[in-house]
C-alpha cells in the first residue's frame, strides 16, 4: 500500500487540521486561575476529556455547542470552583477561537493537488464553519456528527461517511481517513474496512491528552508526526 493509492482525503478536523488542545487550554487556563486552581495542561486535557466523551456517548444528538457547555459545568463540580451560564456559555463557543496548526494550510494546499478532500468531525455546523475558514482550503466534502446524529467513535459515523462517498461514486478503498486521535477515529474506521493515516502530533508528549485511550490496540496503515510530513511523503511519491 502507498500513500497515492487513493483518492479522497477524509479529515478529523480537531487534533489533526486543528490545534483543539491549545483552544481549550487558552479557554480553560484563565477560568481556573481567577479561582485560584492549579493543574498540569495533561490533567486539565485529561479531565475534559473523560467528560467530553461521556457525553458524546450519552446524548449523541446533541449539537458540540451543547456538549461543551455541559462539560464546562462538570469541570467546573469537579475541580471544586464556580461556572456561571456566562462562563459556560462562552465555553460553548469557543471553538471559533481555536488556533490551526501552522503546517495545516500549506499542507492542505499540497495535497489537494493530488486528492479531493473531506471532512468527517465531530462538531456542528456553524463551529466548523470558523474553523474551514482558519484553514483557508476548500473541502469537497464536509460530513459533521451534526449531520450524522452521532458523535465518533461510533462507527455509524464512519459507515455515514462511506454511503454519502459512494454516492459521488467514491468506493472506500479509494478513501484514506487522517486523523490524530487512535480512540475517535483509527480504532472505528478501521474496524470498517478504511484505510488511516495516523498524524501523530502527540509524539513528543506523555499520555493522550484531550483524547481518551484508545479502547484496542490498532495499527495505522501510514504515520506521520504532522501535516506536514504527510504533504511531503506524498510530494515524494511522483
Amino acid at each position: 500500500m502507498q500513500i497515492s493509492d487513493f483518492d479522497v482525503l477524509t479529515f478529523d478536523c480537531y487534533g489533526t487540521l486543528i490545534d483543539w488542545e491549545a483552544g481549550i487550554l487558552q479557554e480553560l487556563k484563565p477560568w481556573l486561575i481567577r479561582h485560584n486552581v492549579e493543574l498540569s495542561d495533561d490533567a486539565i486535557l485529561e479531565d475534559y476529556a473523560s467528560h467530553e466523551a461521556k457525553f458524546e456517548v450519552d446524548f449523541p444528538d446533541l449539537p458540540y455547542t451543547e456538549i461543551l457547555y455541559r462539560v464546562h459545568q462538570c469541570l467546573a463540580k469537579e475541580w471544586n470552583i464556580s461556572s456561571n451560564d456566562d462562563e459556560a456559555t462562552q465555553f460553548s463557543l469557543s471553538v471559533k477561537n481555536w488556533p490551526a496548526f501552522s503546517d495545516s494550510h500549506d499542507a492542505l494546499q499540497i495535497l489537494a493537488r493530488h486528492y479531493k478532500l473531506a471532512i468527517l468531525s465531530n462538531i456542528d455546523n456553524q463551529s466548523l464553519q470558523y474553523s474551514i475558514a482558519k484553514l483557508g482550503v476548500k473541502f469537497d466534502f464536509v460530513f459533521t456528527a451534526q449531520d450524522v446524529g452521532s458523535y465518533k467513535p461510533s462507527q455509524r459515523n464512519f459507515q455515514y461517511l462511506m454511503d454519502k462517498l459512494k454516492s459521488d461514486n467514491i468506493q472506500s478503498n479509494r478513501i484514506l481517513h487522517t486523523a490524530q486521535s487512535l480512540f475517535h477515529d483509527h480504532v472505528p474506521a478501521k474496524a470498517v474496512g478504511l484505510a488511516t493515516c495516523w498524524i501523530n502530533r502527540r509524539h513528543d508528549k506523555q499520555g493522550w491528552g484531550a483524547t481518551p485511550q484508545p479502547s484496542q490496540e490498532v495499527k495505522p496503515d501510514f504515520q506521520f508526526h504532522s501535516m506536514a510530513a504527510m504533504a511531503t511523503a506524498r510530494q515524494q511519491t511522483d
